[in-house]
């Protein structure tokens, strides 16, 4: 079974948010948003080479799997600006929905990550910026 093919079977079997596979290596999240990825970046883990599922991905995840060399992605939700991004680093990309955006958990606004993320157009960037929104949001502010 290919990496992606498992990635997507484990997300949707194991009620995970994040799996990331290569081979016999695995990393899997239960977490939600974007923290699987950026804790995973921030641990220093090779992730080159991975192949991703994800629940829902927007601007701000997809710049996360660019900067961390992921080469396939599926996702259950994407944006259209994650598609984006995903095509223009030439990261296979897949859908099960397509959406003009990312709702925030509340469902009356976007995603804080996703307009955090809006006018950023590289993922060196992005890294910055989300964990500057990720620290805010933990003080509640």
């Amino acid at each position: 079974m290919r990496d992606l093919e498992l990635a997507v079977k484990l997300l949707n079997n194991e009620n995970y948010t994040c799996v990331l596979c290569k081979g016999e290596q695995f990393y899997t999240s239960r977490q939600k948003g974007i923290s699987p990825m950026l804790d995973w970046i921030d641990s220093g883990a090779d992730l080159q080479g991975f192949s991703a599922a994800d629940k829902i991905v927007g601007k701000a995840a997809a710049m996360l799997f660019v900067l961390a060399g992921i080469r396939s992605v599926h996702a259950q939700v994407l944006s259209e600006l994650g598609k984006q991004v995903l095509e223009q680093h030439g990261i296979d990309v897949s859908y099960s929905t397509l959406t003009k955006r990312i709702i925030n958990r509340n469902g009356d606004g976007i995603c804080p990550m996703e307009g955090t993320v809006a006018e950023i157009h590289t993922p060196h960037e992005a890294i910055t910026a989300i964990r500057c929104k990720r620290d805010q949001l933990r003080k509640g502010e």
